[in-house]
């Protein structure tokens, strides 16, 4: 198959594009820069050249739009909503004016639209979606406006041709270097790696090889159209989730935080708290229900994993373990 991906440099993007090439796929990336064998430019705001890529292709997965990895100030806040949905826009533009348009379109999305909560998980039937919880910072219903307009700009596209299919993505863990991954162990490393504000807030999460496998399940489903949660099935509480991560990296201790100290520590790491503790309590409902199985469908093993194949890339690089430790400061 041809498989197009918009935005496709990033971390998703980039181990997307390494699964899907290694299994024979033909993969077009479309960056604003683009450098390697594969990327074709675009700016992703305005009709082009590019086009020409998605007319006649199998699949298009747009995973384009500012990182979510920065402070929540106004303006990052505005430009995390226009790249997202003008992206999103003229990717639809795209594929409404092609002569042969891809049979499907799988849309990144976000399990941050559902909302605050602890008591229940929240699946694509009767999750509550956020915007409207009481006793949370007042911007955190900007994230959730920002999943909506997203998926708003999915549904209004113009492709009857194309089945459509919103991601709505849990953390993606995969051992890569600046990955979300990368960064929790380095905090558990560091002995910060303890709960915050107390970790009650569920923390959802999908490993990369579920990711991939969901993204090609979704691909061969011709049944399952609309919002898709990809989020392993059993989200935990943070303060469990960083334990399981300590355990796995042989870090017995890791400092707790207070909220004051969580807004300390994601200023200094131009992060936002929200990405710490909003309480993300997501199930993927649609998968299971269909006959999805998850490889590794528990944090535990999933960070075990992680942390092998994360020592074999290091070593296959020529960095030793003592040198990895003394980097990270254990």
């Amino acid at each position: 198959m041809k498989i197009v991906i918009p935005g496709g440099t990033g971390q998703v993007g980039t181990m997307l594009n390494r699964a899907l090439s290694a299994a024979g796929h033909e993969v077009v990336v479309l960056t604003r820069r683009p450098v390697r064998a594969g990327e074709v430019g675009w700016d992703g705001t305005t009709p082009g050249a590019w086009a020409a890529e998605i007319d006649g292709s199998d699949v298009v997965v747009n995973l384009a739009g500012r990182s979510v990895s920065c402070r929540y100030t106004a303006p990052n806040l505005k430009a995390m909503m226009d790249s997202r949905v003008r992206s999103t826009e003229v990717v639809g533009e795209a594929i409404a004016g092609a002569a042969r348009p891809p049979r499907v379109w799988l849309q990144m999305s976000t399990a941050t639209v559902y909302a605050h909560r602890f008591d229940a998980p929240n699946d694509e039937a009767t999750g509550v979606i956020g915007g409207q919880e009481p006793d949370v910072p007042g911007y955190w219903s900007y994230s959730v406006d920002i999943a909506k307009a997203w998926e708003r700009a999915l549904d209004e596209a113009d492709t009857p041709d194309t089945r459509k299919v919103a991601l709505r993505a849990a953390m993606v863990m995969s051992p890569d270097r600046g990955g979300v991954f990368d960064v929790l162990l380095r905090l558990v490393r560091l002995g910060l790696g303890g709960p915050v504000a107390g970790g009650r807030q569920y923390v959802s999460w999908i490993h990369e090889h579920d990711f991939v496998r969901a993204v090609e399940y979704l691909i061969a489903r011709d049944d399952l159209s609309g919002p898709v949660n990809l989020a392993a099935p059993e989200p935990l509480p943070q303060r469990a989730f960083m334990s399981a991560l300590r355990s796995a990296a042989h870090v017995p201790v890791g400092l707790p935080a207070t909220r004051a100290m969580a807004e300390i520590g994601a200023f200094a790491l131009r992060s936002d708290t929200e990405l710490l503790l909003k309480s993300r309590r997501v199930i993927p409902g649609r998968l299971l229900d269909t006959g999805f199985a998850f490889t590794h469908p528990t944090w535990p093993e999933a960070a075990r994993e992680l942390l092998a194949r994360r020592g074999e890339i290091r070593r296959r690089a020529g960095v030793g373990p003592s040198s990895d430790r003394s980097r990270a400061g254990a």
